[in-house]
């Protein structure tokens, strides 16, 4: 394995789905046919995917010895040993520099939320990962910050564009609830969780289980509510994006289903990459929330 396959591997290319959260003020301003702003949204997702991606590699150094123990992350490039630890620090600094860079360009809001990002992932992945609850917090409000970073490059061209509250507060529960099944299964799964993930020996399968569904409800009702708010009818001049809320319900119940049923849920974007329900589930609710806004404007 070359270094450079390495480094790529340790940054996780598969996980950076998470970041298609950046493209959620593009299309819930209407502007997914814009080609500038589309390649703006474009620019600053491939900015947090370098970021998250240098952020997965200094987790990486900093958990090799803890990987070693773990039954598949021995096998990652640090833990291995195939990829030095020098090498990876050179190419994290090297990484995030040209990403911050880039993301002055766009513009000095969304270079302060692409630096707070960067902060609170390096303060998770060297204290917070270890506190039971804000360990899972601080990674749903990356989530939160991703989508506020969306909506902060396309302000630079548009200043008009914005994002209801609702939406984030949308955002922070489905993050949380994505969570809370990923401690889950790890707690229930691991021989020996507690050395692969401190804070997990605070967490209890009763306690999850009702996080999961506090959780779960939570992200549901607030995106109903987000359909139907004032300012959001008022914004889009249609109450029609209520109708996307089942598909919202279906998706959220059938992860729900894979996690007590079939025992999943340790890998989120895998099953959103291989869970053939789950995909259609995603993809009918953005083409129903496209045609819905898209055939309001016409």
């Amino acid at each position: 394995m070359t270094s450079l396959f390495a480094i790529l591997v340790s940054m996780r290319p598969r996980q950076w789905t998470k970041n298609l959260v950046v493209f959620a003020g593009l299309i819930f301003s209407l502007n997914f046919r814009d080609g500038a702003l589309v390649l703006r949204s474009a620019e600053a997702f491939v900015i947090f995917c370098l970021l998250s991606g240098v952020i997965y590699l200094v987790n990486d150094i900093a958990d090799a010895a803890k990987d070693r123990l773990h039954p598949t992350k021995r096998n990652r490039p640090l833990a291995s040993g195939k990829l030095p630890k020098s090498t990876a620090v050179a190419a994290a600094v090297v990484i995030a520099s040209a990403a911050l860079f880039a993301a002055a360009r766009i513009g000095p809001e969304f270079l302060s939320v692409a630096i707070a990002f960067c902060i609170l992932n390096l303060v998770y992945s060297f204290g917070l990962k270890r506190l039971v609850l804000l360990d899972v917090m601080s990674i749903s409000l990356s989530f939160v910050l991703r989508a506020i970073a969306g909506v902060e490059a396309l302000r630079g061209l548009d200043p008009a564009i914005s994002i209801s509250p609702w939406l984030l507060i949308c955002t922070l529960f489905l993050s949380l609830f994505l969570a809370f099944c990923k401690r889950r299964h790890e707690l229930l799964t691991l021989e020996d969780a507690a050395n692969h993930r401190e804070s997990l020996q605070e967490y209890s399968p009763v306690l999850l289980d009702q996080l999961v569904s506090i959780t779960a409800g939570g992200s549901v009702l607030a995106y109903a509510i987000y359909t139907i708010w004032p300012d959001t009818v008022e914004k889009f001049g249609t109450t029609n994006l209520v109708y996307t809320v089942p598909l919202v319900l279906i998706g959220v119940m059938r992860y729900l289903y894979l996690v007590y049923n079939k025992q999943k849920g340790g890998n989120p974007s895998d099953l959103l990459l291989h869970e053939r329900f789950l995909l259609v589930a995603v993809l009918a609710w953005i083409a129903l929330v496209i045609a819905i806004l898209g055939g309001n404007r016409l």
